[in-house]
């Protein structure tokens, strides 16, 4: 199975499956618990049909957008997820080229294999940094402080995060940060020696956000514990006012998912959430975003930009998003497993892709601007959206 080969997101996992040791295809791949969520999330979506119209003369469609003050010409844009040069030596550079040359907007992690700085030199297009926050208050402090010199547009907390959820896969593997597999898993990297070689010819993995303020004592640690042990319980909404306030531009929550937290947010001068479950890695058994994303758009839709991500592999899929009041998409494991099969080229094979997918959808709707789609557009099988 070649990159030629790969027509949409089960043939990317597909690939990616093949070309790194399992224990890195697992983290990608997994939840938590049971892994219900992570379930629901794709189900969610499935569960809404389209309702087209027809003869609206849709010669063009312009899929452009403005998210938080930002112009994407696609209403979709690359999460910031940890540890990317672990899933492909390229890691951030290539996503983030992928994005510029779609003219879209991606993310760096505090979990990032690549600094701030660096991506933003090379990549000067809308960019978000997301970070958690650890109980080292000065951490946080710097974090914002990397980002406002880099010249991020916006900053992304994760609030969903407090404490680490149960992430089985992960356990049996031995997958952590710093990134050292079990030796009991070593016999499936040896089987992946160009993962390995492209690995060792590159620059040492590190954690440059975290580096120079984390020590981690030469022990791996599980995201799990990192979660647990790093990150500040006790965060609460006078936490995140104050860091409203001193960032002073666009302000997002990742991780909201009840309509009074949302309209909390947007009372504290957020300029955006994400709905999000994490993808189902932290709490097992929690409804989906798409399920979620009528009423909390109804709520606070005239406040704030709402955003959702969890399950998203189909340009219809964002279609049926945008249709709900979504201002965009996030991809995760889409980009990830495309990043991880072939690196940048998977990525930009993936968005161009999806583009293509959503131009084709939108025609088929009879929409030729994301505005002209709404809930008219949509039912609901067994129900009705709020």
């Amino acid at each position: 199975m070649m990159l030629s080969d790969c027509h949409n997101f089960c043939d990317f996992r597909s690939l990616a499956r093949r070309r790194v040791p399992r224990a890195i295809f697992d983290y990608i791949d997994g939840g938590a618990d049971d892994e219900v969520s992570k379930r629901r999330n794709a189900a969610a979506i499935e569960d809404c049909d389209l309702v087209p119209n027809v003869l609206r003369g849709v010669r063009e469609v312009d899929l452009s957008v403005t998210v938080m003050g930002q112009r994407l010409e696609l209403p979709v844009y690359l999460s910031p997820t940890a540890l990317q040069r672990v899933f492909h030596h390229e890691g951030e550079m290539a996503t983030g080229s992928a994005a510029a040359k779609f003219g879209t907007m991606f993310g760096v992690s505090s979990i990032g294999t690549v600094s701030l700085e660096r991506v933003r030199r090379a990549y000067p297009k809308p960019q978000c940094y997301q970070f958690y926050f650890h109980r080292d208050r000065g951490l946080n402090t710097a974090m914002m402080q990397s980002a406002r010199q880099a010249g991020v547009e916006v900053m992304m907390l994760t609030v969903d995060s407090i404490t680490g959820g149960n992430r089985e896969r992960d356990k049996r593997s031995g997958f952590g940060i710093p990134f050292r597999p079990k030796i009991l898993a070593l016999p499936d990297f040896v089987r992946k020696p160009r993962w390995g070689i492209n690995l060792l010819r590159h620059e040492k993995l590190s954690l440059p956000q975290l580096d120079q303020h984390v020590d981690l004592g030469g022990t791996t640690m599980s995201i799990s514990r990192y979660f647990t042990e790093m990150l500040d319980p006790a965060m609460d909404w006078d936490d995140v006012a104050a860091m409203v306030r001193d960032r002073g531009g666009p302000f997002c929550l990742k991780g909201v998912m009840a309509p009074a937290d949302a309209i909390r947010a947007a009372e504290i001068g957020c300029a955006g959430i994400i709905l999000s479950n994490h993808s189902g890695r932290q709490l097992d058994g929690t409804r989906a975003p798409f399920d979620q994303l009528a009423e909390v758009v109804d709520a606070v839709g005239d406040r704030m930009d709402v955003m959702v991500d969890g399950g998203f592999t189909r340009g219809n899929h964002v279609i049926k998003a945008l249709s709900l009041g979504a201002k965009a998409v996030a991809l995760g494991s889409c980009s990830l497993f495309a990043l991880a099969a072939a690196g940048q080229p998977g990525v930009e094979r993936a968005l161009g892709l999806m583009r293509e997918e959503r131009v084709r959808g939108m025609k088929l709707m009879g929409a030729r601007r994301v505005s002209d789609l709404s809930r008219s557009n949509l039912r609901l099988r067994g129900g009705a959206f709020r």
